[in-house]
């Protein structure tokens, strides 16, 4: 078992991840792969991995409580989509489900079919989950910010044989969309009564529904096919390549990942769980969607964010947990009267993350409002730790630290600790740092880790020892040696708000704006969000400079989703080089700070 046990005599037991792995992925060539045999016999050995997919836990919760609320739509529903809420009860949910796996198999989707899915947070979006689950599909879910440009991207890298859509959200025509961007055929599925023409009109209306036994036939067929091993999503990350990178992940990857979520939350069955995070990675599927089923709680739908509707969600559904941004957090603790004219008598604990929690804030929370705040470090690989008031009593602790999970002699226990490894490697030299102080990176191991991205075989994100690389700078904490604090990070990328950003993949674009010589992105801080976008140009001649007006709509022509777009604009007489020609994005930041 991982753990507690001898760290060296773990490693020596670990073959190689990049021994035996079943990874024939390359771009433009993506295969279904499972994880290596040695994998899956160390997790399943350890009690960490099991044969549980998702569809079967929600059988057994359909089994077991029947007329419990399952999912709730957000209560705005009307003004996103222009439908009514749904509230399902877990034997409802069950039967849209089947009603989805239906329609999908009668699409012709076949188990291992991939297909993008590009939906917001609904009950649809929840059932095509376990619908997907239950015919052996993979989900490639992206945000709903995302346009033809990075649709095209996921396009040319999984070969999708579907996308499932919706009619409209918002102003934007997201049928539209996907079948003017997508290839003719890849089959464009979406939910509404009014598709453009190409498209196939999925129904979320099975409440009286009933199959014929040939339906039924054709589903049971494939019931007992499955594994828990294989992968259920690909879901999305930018790298230091330039574009998105798939990240595989396996029913057993999600499970583990959710049952640290569900410790840390300490989430029990009956409780009532508010989800403001799309359900297209990490916080969404493994803070939520896989922890709810898997409990038996009742999941609520919040998206996209805003904080009078959230409020008013957690008040009167009485949420026992959720998550919040760092920033709201900040704003409601600095605001007691706005607390205080809400009833949050049933709600235990806040999770949040993405960006530095205040410490101030936290305090706050605990000793004012007599909630307890945990902090989550997590990311779509697999990285899965989080400081909460038993391992970080102290505010200001919880705050900034993670605790030193999987690593001997700490004092931690629970599963968390028993599940994951973690260490400290110089970057250079791959050498354990176990002095306090010194920034090296942090690696990782464990079940709730993928098997590698579907798209950069080359990238070398693994050690030889199978420990993932996750590209965060940390030091063992001088001042309390059983913690990590994030110091930094060893890629390039800019963390807006949560919503991870690829500089390189804004480079490309940005240079090929008529009028600019050379360009690149950097990050600059902010209060809120945690991290911005800054341009900085060399212009093509100085009295033709392009303003950052100009270079946005130029990016929104390009399909690049809205969240990506600078913020900032610097103009320069050259960018920043190394001796390889690479450009120095750290030196792009300090020029962005001397400019303010």
């Amino acid at each position: 078992m991982i753990g507690r046990r001898n760290c060296s005599a773990r490693r020596a037991r670990q073959r190689s991840v990049l021994d035996g792995w079943v990874h024939a992925m390359a771009l433009e060539n993506f295969t279904v792969m499972t994880s290596p045999q040695h994998r899956i016999d160390e997790f399943t050995r350890s009690g960490w991995w099991s044969d549980t997919q998702l569809h079967q836990m929600l059988a057994r919760q359909a089994a077991a409580n029947p007329a419990m609320l399952a999912v709730a739509d957000p209560p705005n529903r009307p003004a996103l989509t222009g439908e009514d809420p749904s509230r399902l009860t877990y034997a409802e949910l069950e039967q849209l489900t089947l009603y989805l796996s239906i329609q999908l198999q009668e699409a012709g989707l076949v188990r291992g079919d991939t297909v993008l899915l590009q939906l917001p947070n609904t009950v649809e979006l929840v059932a095509v989950y376990f619908a997907a689950s239950r015919l052996g599909l993979i989900l490639s879910p992206v945000p709903m910010q995302y346009r033809q440009h990075e649709l095209k991207v996921a396009q040319k890298t999984l070969g999708p044989q579907a996308m499932i859509t919706l009619e409209r959200f918002h102003e934007t025509e997201h049928a539209a969309q996907a079948r003017n961007c997508l290839d003719p055929d890849v089959q464009v599925l979406a939910f509404g009564a009014s598709l453009p023409e190409g498209c196939r009109m999925l129904s979320a209306n099975g409440a009286n529904h009933s199959p014929t036994p040939e339906q039924l036939a054709n589903l049971k067929a494939g019931d007992d096919l499955g594994s828990a091993n294989d992968l259920l999503t690909v879901c999305w990350t930018s790298g230091t390549t330039g574009e998105p990178k798939g990240v595989p992940r396996s029913h057993n990857m999600w499970l583990a990942t959710a049952r640290n979520s569900s410790a840390a939350g300490e989430y029990q069955p009956g409780d009532r769980l508010l989800n403001p995070f799309p359900l297209v990675n990490m916080a969404g599927i493994g803070g939520f969607l896989f922890p709810f089923v898997d409990v038996g709680c009742s999941l609520y739908l919040h998206h996209p964010f805003d904080p009078g509707v959230f409020l008013q969600q957690m008040a009167e559904e009485k949420i026992t947990f959720t998550i919040v941004p760092p920033a709201v957090l900040n704003q409601l603790a600095g605001s007691p009267e706005t607390w205080n004219a809400f009833d949050f008598t049933e709600l235990r604990r806040i999770g949040s993350g993405s960006a530095p929690l205040a410490p101030w804030m936290v305090d706050t929370f605990d000793n004012t409002y007599g909630k307890q705040i945990v902090n989550f470090y997590g990311s779509n690989e697999g990285i899965a730790l989080f400081s909460t008031p038993e391992t970080s009593p102290d505010p200001k602790v919880r705050a900034t630290m993670f605790p030193r999970m999987g690593v001997d002699g700490m004092p931690w226990t629970g599963i968390t600790h028993e599940m994951v490894g973690t260490r400290v490697v110089a970057v250079d030299t791959e050498i354990d740092i176990t002095e306090p102080g010194e920034p090296g990176e942090l690696l990782f191991y464990g079940p709730t880790v993928f098997d590698g991205y579907t798209n950069n075989l080359g990238d070398d994100v693994f050690t030889s020892d199978g420990w993932f690389r996750t590209g965060d700078l940390v030091e063992i904490c001088p001042e309390a040696t059983d913690y990590y604090r994030i110091v930094g990070r060893c890629k390039d990328i800019i963390n807006r708000g949560g919503m991870k950003i690829s500089p390189a993949e804004l480079d490309i674009l940005l240079e090929a704006f008529p009028g600019i010589r050379e360009g690149a992105v950097c990050s600059y801080p902010d209060e809120n969000l945690g991290e911005r976008v800054c341009a900085c140009i060399v212009p093509q001649e100085l009295q033709h400079v392009p303003t950052l007006e100009k270079i946005c709509a130029f990016l929104t022509q390009q399909g690049l989703a809205r969240f990506k777009l600078p913020e900032r604009l610097l103009l320069l007489d050259a960018l920043p080089r190394n001796p390889m020609g690479k450009v120095q994005r750290n030196l792009l930041e300090k020029a962005v700070a001397a400019d303010e």
